[in-house]
C-alpha cells in the first residue's frame, strides 16, 4: 500500500519573506516548514558559510532549561582543542567587494563537472519498478547559486567545507530533528557527521580517557566495542530483555560498582542502541527509555543515543496468516507511532544522538548527523575541523536535492512509511519461515519490533555432547554446520561487550534487510535443517522432532 501523497504548498523560496506562524511553539507540520523558515541571505550558502543551527530551528525555546555543563566529563583533548583557525577565517568570504586572497580554497573553474543529475522517485511512487518508469531526473548545475537557480550548488558543495557540513542540509537535518524529536531544552544544537561510527569515535575521545568503562547492553555493535577498545575504553556490559537494556541492572551495577573489583572509576558514559538493536532487535518502549534516563539522571550517566534503525520501526506482528495492519493514515500518525527517542525525553542535555542516512537512505552517501547541547557540539565540530572535516560535498549536494528541493519534509516522511511497510514484509517473512522450519524445542526467539535482525536463542543444553563440549565449541559446530548447509548467520559471541563476561547464552543473529523473501525463506530452511543435524534431529511421520538416538 502506498503511503499517503505528501500535502502540496504554496512555494517559499529561500530568499523570499515568509509569515512565520504565531505562536512559534506551537506543534510543527511537515507542510508548514517552509512557511516557517526565517528569510534567508543568499551570502550564508557560499563555500563554507559558517553556520549555527539554532537559526535553523522552527520554534522558540524561550524558557526551555539550559543544558547542564559537562566539564567534568571532558577529556584533556577536548579541553585543548581550538579548532582550525583558517575554518574560522571563512566567515568574511561572504563580505561583500571582498577580493580573497586567503584561503586555499581551489577555483571552481577547475571543477570537471558541469552538471551533476539522478533519477530519484517522485512522492508516492517509491518502488524500483516505478522509479525505473515514472521517475524524475534532478539536476544541480556549477553555478546555480550564483544564477539564482538554486541555494546549493557544485561550486560550493564541491569545494572545502566546515566540519558541520554545509548549512543548506545542516538547515535540513535541524528542521528534521526539531519536527520528530523537539528536545525539551533550549540550548541544543546539530551538526553533520560522516557516519555513526565515527560520531562514537569523537565521543570518546571527548569524553573519555585510558582506562574507563562505559556501559552498554552485554550484546552489542560490535564496531562500537572495536572503536572503544583502542582508546583505552572497556565496556561493561548490562543484562538485557526482549526489550532490551534493563534498567535495574544498571542501577545495580552502578550502585554496588567496586574500582579494586572493575580496575576502573565508576562509568560515566551509556553508549545504547535504543530502537531495533543491533545484534538483539530489541526496542526499548517508551517506559523503558524513561527509567533508563531515570537511572543516568541518578548516577549522572551521559548517554550515547546511536539510532540508525529509528525509522525501521514496523508494523505489529500478530503471527503467521495475520490480516495486514494499515500503514499510519498521516504523518501526524506516524510519527505519534514512533517510540519517543531519549533526546525527545532529555531535559539536561546529557544525550547524544547519532542520527544517519545510512539505513534509509545509503550507508554509501557517509552522511549523518549528531544532536547534543551547544557545548558537545561546539567540541565536537573543533575535532571534525582537524579530522573528518565536512561530510563528501558531493554526497551533501545529492541529498539536498532529493530531501529538500524534491521531497520536501512531507516527501520524506512518505519515503519513511514506505521503508517502514517494506520491512515488515521482511520481518513477517522471516518469522513465518522460522514458524514453519526451525524445530522450537531448540531455537526460541521474540519478534523484532524495528530494524533488520531476528536474534535467536538456542538451547545449547539439549546438544547430544553437552556437557562435555564447552557452550564455546557447540557455537562454533553449529555455526560451521550452518556454512555447510549453505547460509550465513552471525555468531552471537561475536556481539558480547565484554569478552571477558561470563554467558550462560547461545544465540545467532540473521538478518532479513538484504535477500529476497524466497532467499529468506531458503536460507531459514536450510538453517533449520542444520541445527537439527547438529542435535541430532530428525522429522517423524507427523511432523514432529525428536532425538535421532532415542533421547
Amino acid at each position: 500500500m502506498a503511503p499517503p501523497s505528501a500535502i502540496e504548498v504554496e512555494a517559499v523560496t529561500d530568499t523570499s519573506g515568509v509569515t512565520i506562524p504565531d505562536p512559534l511553539s506551537a506543534p510543527i507540520r511537515s507542510n508548514e516548514i517552509l512557511g516557517r523558515r526565517k528569510k534567508t541571505d543568499k551570502r550564508q550558502w557560499g563555500v563554507a558559510a559558517p553556520s549555527d543551527t539554532s537559526h535553523f530551528r522552527l520554534k522558540s525555546y524561550e524558557g526551555k532549561p539550559k543544558a547542564r555543563r559537562w566539564d567534568h566529563y571532558c577529556s584533556h583533548e577536548a579541553k585543548v582543542r581550538k579548532g582550525n583557525s583558517l575554518k574560522a577565517a571563512a566567515k568574511f568570504l561572504s563580505t561583500p567587494g571582498l577580493i580573497s586572497l586567503g584561503g586555499g580554497l581551489p577555483s571552481s573553474e577547475y571543477f570537471p563537472f558541469e552538471e551533476l543529475s539522478v533519477k530519484v522517485p517522485v512522492v508516492g511512487h517509491f518502488s524500483e519498478q516505478e522509479t525505473k518508469e515514472s521517475g524524475v531526473v534532478i539536476t544541480a548545475g556549477k553555478h546555480d547559486l550564483a544564477n539564482d537557480k538554486s541555494i546549493f550548488d557544485i561550486a560550493t558543495a564541491f569545494n572545502y567545507g566546515q566540519g558541520s557540513g554545509a548549512a543548506q542540509l545542516l538547515r535540513y537535518v535541524t528542521e528534521h530533528t526539531e519536527l520528530v524529536h523537539s528536545p525539551p531544552y533550549e540550548d541544543w544544537r546539530c551538526t553533520m557527521s560522516i557516519g555513526s561510527t565515527s560520531g562514537l569515535d569523537m565521543a570518546l575521545r571527548m569524553l573519555s580517557r585510558p582506562g574507563d568503562m562505559m556501559l552498554s547492553e552485554a550484546y552489542t555493535f560490535s564496531a562500537a566495542v572495536e572503536t572503544a577498545l583502542p582508546l583505552g575504553v572497556r565496556i561493561a556490559g548490562v543484562p538485557v530483555d526482549a526489550e532490551g537494556l534493563r534498567p535495574d541492572s544498571m542501577d545495580d551495577i552502578l550502585s554496588n560498582w567496586d574500582v579494586n573489583v572493575q580496575g576502573a572509576r565508576k562509568p560515566h558514559l551509556l553508549y545504547t542502541v535504543p530502537t531495533g538493536q543491533n545484534p538483539t532487535g530489541a526496542t526499548q518502549g517508551k517506559a523503558r527509555r524513561e527509567a533508563i534516563y531515570a537511572v543516568c539522571q541518578k548516577h549522572d550517566i551521559f548517554i550515547i543515543e546511536d539510532e540508525p534503525y529509528y525509522f525501521l520501526q514496523m508494523q505489529p506482528y500478530t503471527g503467521p496468516n495475520a490480516p495486514d495492519i494499515p500503514p499510519p493514515s498521516s504523518h501526524a500518525e506516524f510519527l505519534q507511532s514512533l517510540v519517543p527517542s531519549l533526546l525527545s525525553m532529555d531535559v539536561d542535555g546529557r544525550v547524544m544522538r547519532l542520527d544517519s542516512f545510512s539505513k534509509v537512505i545509503s550507508p554509501g552517501s557517509r552522511i549523518g548527523w549528531v544532536t547534543a547541547s551547544a557545548q558537545i557540539i561546539e567540541k565536537y565540530g573543533r575535532h571534525a575541523d582537524v579530522s573528518t572535516q565536512n561530510p563528501a560535498g558531493m554526497s551533501q549536494l545529492i541529498l539536498f536535492k532529493l530531501l529538500d528541493e524534491h521531497w520536501g519534509h512531507a516527501g520524506y516522511l512518505d519515503w519513511l512509511i514506505h521503508i517502514r511497510i517494506q520491512y515488515t514484509s521482511r520481518r513477517d517473512v522471516i518469522l513465518q519461515a522460522c514458524e514453519k522450519y526451525l524445530p522450537k524445542e531448540i531455537v526460541s526467539w521474540n519478534p523484532p519490533m524495528a530494524g533488520m535482525f531476528h536474534w535467536m536463542q538456542v538451547d545449547f543444553r539439549k546438544h547430544p555432547d553437552y556437557p562435555e563440549k564447552s557452550i564455546e565449541t557447540i557455537e562454533e559446530e553449529i555455526f560451521m554446520r550452518v556454512i555447510e548447509h549453505g547460509t550465513l548467520v552471525m555468531r552471537g559471541s561475536w556481539f558480547y561487550a565484554n569478552s571477558e563476561d561470563k554467558h550462560d547464552t547461545l544465540f545467532f543473529r540473521a538478518t532479513y534487510a538484504a535477500a529476497p523473501a524466497e532467499k529468506i525463506d531458503e536460507g531459514i530452511r536450510r538453517l533449520g535443517e542444520a541445527i537439527r543435524a547438529e542435535f541430532k534431529l530428525e522429522k517423524g511421520a507427523a511432523g514432529e522432532n525428536r532425538h535421532a538416538n532415542g533421547h
